[in-house]
């Protein structure tokens, strides 16, 4: 059955107000997706320092030593470190104390290529 005027508008209307609000929810999806990736990659760094620490404190306990170098963790308490994502330094002075660890998000054009 062919609408005629009026009625032909208003289904048309409610087609584009479905279109509309359809498109809203995407894009509301899509900046939420994009803030919750913002918000993890903000914290990637501070997650990786504190699984190196409680790597390094596990080693100690297990073997009575800290760890020498965070390779060695790599090798032995599976630590994955994404060396394009982030610099990790690694400084202990003594088998006994519990090392320096810093890790630092690469920015700009390194990450990329």
């Amino acid at each position: 059955m062919i609408k005629n005027g009026k009625e032909g508008w208003k289904a048309a209307g409610g087609y584009l107000m479905s279109a509309l609000i359809f498109v809203l929810v995407l894009l509301l999806f899509g900046a939420g997706t994009i803030a919750f990736a913002r918000k993890a990659n903000e914290n990637g760094a501070e997650t990786l320092r504190s699984s190196i620490g409680r790597a390094s404190v596990q080693c100690y306990a297990i073997e009575g030593r800290y760890p020498p170098s965070v390779e060695y963790l790599e090798e032995n308490y599976n630590i994955q470190i994404d060396r394009k994502k982030y610099s990790v330094f690694y400084s202990g002075f003594a088998s006994n104390v519990m090392p320096d660890i810093t890790v630092v998000e690469i920015q700009g054009e390194e990450q990329g290529g």
